[in-house]
């Protein structure tokens, strides 16, 4: 699984059967019996009555009145496709999923936390091995390219030592990891039955037979996932494979007693994992009314309703596509929360007065998603550009011309948006905090280093000449073009501020914003990933890990590669490429895990291949009387803990 998605949005490159009530039982359970002989009342037994008035008459005995049925509308601006959690899944239908499923695994503030498991394996505590094992001619291996291949004289793998070997003939050692996960004992499916490691095991099949490109690297290096009991499944990867994020390696499990006698490829289609998925979580789904809404009920069999969870007695997922009529929707009550999409960068100002008056809250936190603005470090040999950013100087000149914290504010004035110095945020727990670079809003130290470099206003019109700037001729203005994406308000914000920051520097800037299909587009014809541009601005969403490996050397967009990578800057550093690869190749949670993407980060935060902007706020509308709602940047929606979202009445 790769630790971040280029989104192909507007804002960045991209990259639960449903539960029949026991209404039979219930209603047997209300059918009035015939009273056994000694319920029989004596007649000669006085009748309890209600203390007189006054004039005599009884008062009638007061009947408590029931407290309303807990019924939470969430509105959001997309029907899902599909709630089949090894499909192609939407935000829309995320949101829906963290309903029906809870976990397996929970990552809080970037850090696995179990849900459904006893404990996270670790090496600590002997649930994760790194095992050293012979291969030999025509055994599966992880060669050093990160390549799963079968073993062939010339091929080039890790041996047990960490050490690149090529392999010639006879056998060769080298490492293996094990790791073992424990399911909890109290977990059951919606409809009653116990959820076993089988159900995962089935899952590992399931996934094998999907003709998936997105599940098949996962796959591929599974050397095996075998169940050892009710409870325990061990997964083994290849040889020469070591994973850093092996705590993620359980897979989400199907209800086997259900999907068993459906075939694996048209399991995809099958309306018992699309439309009404048997989950474990706090609710299941009750209906579905295609073009309108999801709703669901509490999980009977939920593992956490000895606490009382969930709160809430219906939860329904309403589709509105108008963000104006769904603000006035939540005004009046028929929507208790707003998705983002809902709310967009500007929220409306009936909204803003709604949140004034105590009509309605809106609450933030910082994302996992962060802007930056890329430099072209190393344009395309063909496109005849000019590299003015070739430069590290150059570079570190504009981050200290750039305004980033008025960016900040002004791209998100109504959520946190968080100033980023890296590409990982300081609640990270391989953050670098002090060791790194920051780069202080300070245009006079910006204008030194443009000066150092060889940029000089020699006529007076406020624009910066080449003078004596290696690979461009002297005289050429310091006139650049920032891309960006088309319709996006924040993005319009940041561009404004932007020209104003480096024109007083001495540096021209015109922006062009283009359709998101265009900037997006691989290369050799797509202006940013086919690295013909100056300036780009647009966002990475990141996951569990440190995603070093986006400025990798080897991630520099190309003809071998298909353009299809990540590095549309062109940087390459020896210094940063070995920093990153060891700390790819580190076990997470070790100590050399940590250092190494610290040192890795370091080097970024000097080199300036991007300049991080900051970090795009997660921001939710809700009814005043809603309460629990907590935001988490690594969650991927804001309903992980939909089970604790109450009412304050």
């Amino acid at each position: 699984m790769s630790p971040y998605t280029r989104f192909r949005t507007h804002r960045s490159r991209l990259p639960v059967l449903a539960m029949v009530l026991l209404v039979t039982i219930l209603a047997a359970c209300q059918m009035p019996t015939r009273p056994a002989p000694t319920d029989v009342p004596d007649p000669s037994s006085p009748t309890p009555q209600s203390p007189p008035t006054k004039e005599g008459t009884p008062l009638p005995t007061p009947t408590p009145t029931p407290p309303p049925p807990k019924e939470l509308t969430i509105c959001q601006g997309e029907e899902p496709d599909t709630l089949f959690v090894y499909g192609a899944l939407s935000q829309a239908a995320r949101n829906v999923l963290d309903a029906v499923y809870d976990g397996p695994i929970d990552v809080r503030s970037y850090r696995p936390e179990p849900v459904i498991l006893e404990r996270l394996p670790a090496l600590e505590n002997g649930d994760a091995v790194l095992r050293t094992v012979r291969v030999a001619q025509g055994d599966a291996v992880l060669e050093a390219g990160g390549e799963v291949v079968n073993l062939v004289p010339g091929v080039v793998l890790h041996n047990s030592v960490g050490d690149e070997v090529a392999f010639q003939s006879g056998v060769l050692t080298t490492t293996q990891m094990v790791v073992t996960f424990t399911l909890r004992a109290d977990v059951t499916w919606s409809d009653g039955q116990p959820l076993t490691v089988a159900d995962s095991r089935y899952a590992y099949q399931v996934v094998e037979g999907l003709d998936d490109p997105s599940l098949r690297r996962r796959v591929e290096r599974t050397a095996s996932y075998e169940a050892v009991d009710e409870r325990t499944v061990v997964w083994t990867g290849v040889p020469g494979y070591r994973d850093t994020y092996f705590v993620l390696n359980f897979y989400h499990p199907l209800p086997r007693h259900v999907l068993a006698d459906v075939e694996i490829e048209e399991l995809p289609q099958s309306d018992l994992v699309r439309r009404h998925p048997l989950g474990w979580g706090p609710f299941v789904v009750e209906e579905w009314v295609e073009g309108e809404s999801i709703a669901l009920l509490p999980n009977p069999h939920y593992f956490r309703a000895p606490e009382g969870l969930p709160y809430l007695d219906r939860v329904t997922f309403r589709f509105v596509g108008d963000v104006q009529q769904a603000t006035e929707e939540l005004l009046v009550g028929n929507c208790d929360v707003l998705t983002r999409d809902l709310i967009g960068d500007a929220p409306l100002p009936s909204l803003l007065e709604a949140v004034q008056a105590n009509e309605a809250r809106l609450i933030s936190s910082a994302g996992s998603e962060w802007e930056h603005l890329d430099f072209a470090v190393q344009p395309v040999p063909w496109s005849e550009r000019v590299p003015f950013f070739a430069d590290v100087r150059v570079r570190q000149a504009v981050a200290h011309c750039t305004d980033r914290e008025r960016i900040a504010a002004a791209a998100f004035p109504h959520g946190e948006a968080v100033l980023a110095h890296s590409y990982v945020p300081p609640q990270h727990p391989v953050y670098a905090a002090d060791q790194l670079r920051f780069w202080q809003y300070d245009p006079a130290a910006g204008r030194s280093l443009l000066e150092q470099a060889g940029w000089e206003d020699t006529d007076g019109d406020g624009i910066r000449e080449a003078q004596a700037v290696p690979g461009i001729a002297g005289g050429t203005p310091f006139s650049v073009t920032l891309l960006t994406t088309a319709g996006d308000l924040a993005r319009e914000r940041t561009a404004e501020i932007l020209q104003e920051n480096l024109t007083a520097c001495g540096i021209r800037l015109g922006a062009e914003a283009l359709p998101a299909e265009t900037f997006y587009a691989d290369g050799p014809d797509g202006p940013v990933f086919g690295r013909q541009f100056d300036l780009a601005l647009f966002s990475w969403l990141n996951g569990l890990g440190a995603p070093c490996e986006l400025y990798l050397s080897t991630q520099v967009p190309r003809e071998e590669n298909w353009w299809a990578t990540s590095n549309n800057p062109g940087y390459e550093s020896e210094a940063y490429d070995q920093a990153c690869q060891s700390a790819l190749e580190a076990v997470y949670g070790t100590d050399e895990y940590v250092r190494h993407h610290q040192e890795a980060q370091v080097i970024f935060s000097q080199d300036l291949p991007v300049l991080p902007l900051y970090f795009v706020p997660r921001l939710l509308a809700l009814r005043p009387e809603v309460r629990g709602s907590t935001l988490d940047p690594s969650q991927q929606t804001p309903f992980w803990n939909i089970e604790e979202l109450d009412f304050e009445w």
